[in-house]
């Protein structure tokens, strides 16, 4: 049960080493300029492998409760769906059901686990296989591997820990009596809210170190993003300045020079990434070619 290419890694293992008797996934979409149905990954994985696919909108209602328990399975392995599971549908497989979440529980519940952890500069995340209830990621947990996530961008992150995910899900149903369920701890308990579209405007009244981490957190899409002269700019990297540059107290969001150093309070951010609307990502260098920031100007 899953939709982003994040479960794809887990749906690939499940394939090579059980018999997988169906994919859930979000139903069929209006995609891109052509707003024509589009696929989500798994299930155009899952379609390959040949597995049926259910596309339900919901699973409260009892047909689509019976239909899921017809399948009669063992377990359920659930990878970023997108759907609430009711009690029923949590009950109906023989191991219940067991979902990879990306952090160390209990921080992190929630629905942006990847991009909260490094928005906040956590130096560690990791991912966790937990035994699922009715709570939002409150379950008790199997196993869980912890990695180091300096510098690391929102989908260098989410990509690994989809593949350590995918090898801990292995681990835990070869041997579910050697993962017993641990109850989560209270203490240190966070939620990753689902990030806004408000949030992916650089916000030059934060630190450099802040804004550096927002640029990282939400590369390559959605993209921490400013306007300039009518136009929107993408940050798909940046870099923060040496301690002895200096912004000479310009305020927040102010170029201090023409190579597009933007000052923040405190700290300058240099993008490095940059890409204009409608247009391929480049280096900042290539860009200032043909499009001046020069300095003293203010950005939005």
């Amino acid at each position: 049960m899953g939709t982003p290419e994040f479960a794809l890694p887990a749906l690939h293992a499940l394939a090579e080493r059980h018999d997988v008797v169906a994919a859930y996934s979000q139903p069929p979409r209006p995609a891109q300029r052509g707003k024509k149905l589009q696929k989500t990954p798994v299930h155009l994985a899952a379609e390959t492998l040949g597995i049926a696919v259910e596309t339900p909108r919901s699973l409260k209602t009892a047909e689509e409760q019976a239909r899921f328990a017809a399948y009669d399975a063992d377990v359920a392995v659930v990878a970023a769906y997108g759907l609430i599971l009711p009690q029923v549908i949590l009950d109906a497989p023989r191991h219940g059901c067991i979902n990879i979440h990306g952090s160390i529980l209990p921080r992190w519940r929630g629905a942006a686990p990847v991009q909260r952890a490094i928005l906040a500069g956590d130096r560690q995340s990791g991912v966790a296989i937990m035994q699922m209830d009715a709570g939002l990621d409150t379950g008790d947990v199997r196993a869980e591997t912890r990695i180091d996530i300096s510098g690391m961008t929102g989908a260098a992150l989410m990509a690994k820990l989809a593949d350590l995910g995918a090898d801990l899900l292995i681990d835990v149903l070869d041997n579910l009596q050697g993962h017993p369920p641990r109850a989560q701890s209270d203490d240190g308990v966070t939620y990753a809210t689902k990030i806004d579209k408000g949030e992916t405007r650089s916000d030059w009244n934060l630190t450099a170190v802040q804004v550096e981490r927002m640029v990282r957190a939400f590369a390559p899409a959605p993209g921490a993003w400013f306007a300039y002269r009518g136009e929107r700019f993408r940050i798909l990297a940046a870099e923060i300045a040496k301690p002895g540059d200096s912004a000479h107290g310009a305020r927040p969001g102010t170029l201090v020079d023409d190579t597009l150093s933007i000052a923040c309070n405190p700290g300058i951010l240099r993008p490095t990434i940059i890409q204009r609307a409608g247009r391929g990502a480049m280096p900042v260098a290539d860009l200032l070619r043909g499009f001046a920031f020069p300095a003293g100007d203010r950005i939005d």
